[in-house]
């Protein structure tokens, strides 16, 4: 067991450090005391992890849910839809499949107050039937829900107890930085309480969970079951709930996420009122590459891109375009694309609030009325698009629209995409209908071939796309 130096030690070595710098030794001794003592102050690796579990494991909970699935005839492939004994199987049973079955499921809560609040996953009892929970004593509880955010996988749910019930401190996960240590517990695979350490591997990570993707990544174990449960640092303190894990083979192979206790603290109060409210601007935005910000002169690539506008939506009545670059919402900079759904969610309904956007060059402000996000709504991302001509292009007639399936009647689309090309490289797909070329909007094919003659290898040209109902930017480089 490694213990750190007692405060006798540290005083000797202070003594000596003293001694040492009225020229008594040499310089190199001094030195190598300074470091000694340097070392003395660093934090050692935590000895043991023992107190911090027989504290926090009383507050997190094994939750068990049953959830009805509706059949309707379909049946379930012991090696998924595409099994090749799947026509076998409908012939010969299909008739002693049950239409509807039982669907239990496991995952994992903690206890945030003493009323009986718990904290889980969304998706851990989303369209339960029934909801158990048991705590580590073995004592179990019918829970119900309070309110749910899908979009953020968070959910809080409640049991009734006489007993005294013992809450986690929350903690700052805005203070969390990586290579800290940090603790899982939860309910992996159905064995109960398993608590397991690591570090945190990185902040701020996105995986395409939702718009509103901000995890923090550890190397922790977390297995299915460990959902909804604590990530806690060495204090104790949550800063986190285990959320997901990047695994091919389903199990933990080192890369856990889990959602900032910042973001469950912030929804706390309308999720136990039973209903999320976010704010809603009404764009579409994507991110500012290299070569849009050549193409747009800008002199940076900090902002939001607005790659379209949302017709009647709270952006479009105060006069923002597409094109225009947020930089400043609410005086909030807006460093890159991510950052703008958090403020704007974050920001209540009819809040009238002041947006800096860059034009053509110029700055640009506006005040907008922020609106309801609906369920329908779709986010603010766009398809973020890697750039870097081997297409083909047609008039878009009626016909051609139908077979396609896009509502659109006119414009120029793409039809084919030669794989390895520069319009797949660019992110183009056949259905993309081309509107504008370098920001000047197209008439006709005609137009849009005598434009393309004028570009010289190694150009890159600026498209404004629509795809299944929203607008995007590309960039396509010209390489013959």
């Amino acid at each position: 067991m490694v213990k750190k130096p007692g405060k006798f030690v540290l005083s000797v070595c202070s003594l000596v450090c003293f001694i040492l710098s009225l020229g008594v030794v040499s310089y190199f001794d001094t030195a190598r005391c300074e470091a000694a003592k340097a070392a003395a102050d660093i934090d050692l690796i935590p000895a043991s992890f023992a107190e911090l579990a027989k504290k926090a494991s009383p507050s997190v909970v094994n939750i068990s849910t049953v959830k009805t699935v509706k059949g309707g005839g379909i049946m379930p492939m012991p090696f998924g839809q595409g099994d090749p004994f799947r026509d076998f199987f409908e012939r010969f049973f299909r008739d002693q499949m049950p239409r509807d079955f039982k669907q239990q499921s496991l995952g994992t809560g903690f206890i945030i107050d003493r009323q009986g609040y718990i904290l889980t996953n969304n998706h851990v009892v989303e369209m339960a039937d029934e909801i158990k929970v048991k705590l580590s004593d073995g004592k179990e509880y019918e829970a119900k829900i309070v309110g749910r955010d899908p979009k953020t996988d968070l959910a809080l749910i409640k049991i009734e107890s006489d007993e005294g019930l013992q809450p986690l401190p929350l903690g700052d996960s805005e203070k969390l930085e990586v290579g800290e240590w940090v603790v899982a517990i939860g309910n992996p695979f159905g064995l109960g309480n398993t608590v397991t350490a690591g570090i945190v591997s990185a902040k701020y990570r996105q995986i395409g969970a939702s718009s509103y993707d901000n995890f923090i990544q550890t190397d922790a174990s977390i297995n299915p079951g460990n959902s909804g449960g604590p990530l806690l640092n060495t204090s104790g303190e949550v800063v986190g709930i285990n959320t997901a894990i990047f695994s091919q083979s389903g199990g933990n192979i080192g890369i856990g996420f889990a959602i900032p206790v910042k973001m469950a603290e912030d929804l706390l109060p309308q999720l136990k009122k039973g209903r999320v409210v976010r704010g809603w601007l009404g764009v579409m935005v994507q991110k500012i590459t290299p070569e849009l910000r050549e193409k747009l002169g800008l002199k940076d690539d900090k902002g939001a891109l607005v790659a379209d506008v949302t017709t009647g939506g709270p952006a479009e009545k105060a006069g923002i375009e597409r094109g225009d670059v947020i930089v400043a919402f609410d005086g909030k900079e807006i460093k890159e694309m991510r950052d703008l759904p958090f403020v704007v969610a974050s920001t209540p309904v009819d809040k009238a609030v002041d947006i800096e956007v860059i034009r053509k060059g110029e700055r640009k402000r506006f005040d907008v009325k922020i609106g309801e996000l609906k369920d329908e709504q779709e986010g603010m991302l766009a398809a973020e698009v890697k750039p870097r001509l081997g297409m083909s292009v047609e008039e878009l007639t009626p016909e051609l629209a139908k077979n396609l399936g896009l509502k659109e009647l006119s414009g120029i689309v793409v039809v084919q995409v030669e794989d390895d090309s520069p319009a797949a490289a660019a992110g183009l797909r056949p259905g993309d209908v081309i509107l504008e070329i370098d920001q000047s909007q197209l008439k006709s094919i005609d137009d849009f071939n005598s434009r393309i003659e004028k570009y010289k290898k190694g150009d890159t040209i600026l498209l404004l796309a629509k795809r299944r109902g929203a607008t995007v930017f590309m960039t396509l480089k010209v390489t013959d």
